[in-house]
């Protein structure tokens, strides 16, 4: 993953593996990248994690400093145009 790239967390992951006694419930569970879930899984099976990988947290954030998530905040969008309503029922008057 490029610095400043979002990457979007589309794998369930669960945080005690089921093959390893974990149960298939939200509480177990977090939303990872691609990326991250290859090396949470590989480090839960004894297999030794890339030099630098710096994994996940609980909560399913990354626990490096340097991770994308973890740096400044996005700066958000423009506030979008004012909501419309619906039309009532009967139709809208025309002055």
């Amino acid at each position: 993953m490029a610095a400043g790239i979002t990457v979007a967390a589309v794998v369930v992951d669960h945080i005690k593996p089921l093959a390893l006694g974990g149960l298939d419930v939200d509480d177990n569970t977090r939303n990872l990248c691609q990326p991250c879930h290859h090396e949470v899984t590989a480090e839960q099976f004894g297999h030794a994690a890339p030099i630098g990988a710096k994994g996940v947290g609980r909560d399913g954030r990354p626990t490096s400093a340097g991770h994308q998530w973890n740096g400044q905040p996005a700066s958000r969008a423009p506030p979008s145009a004012p909501r419309r309503m619906p039309t009532p029922p009967g139709g809208a008057k025309v002055h």
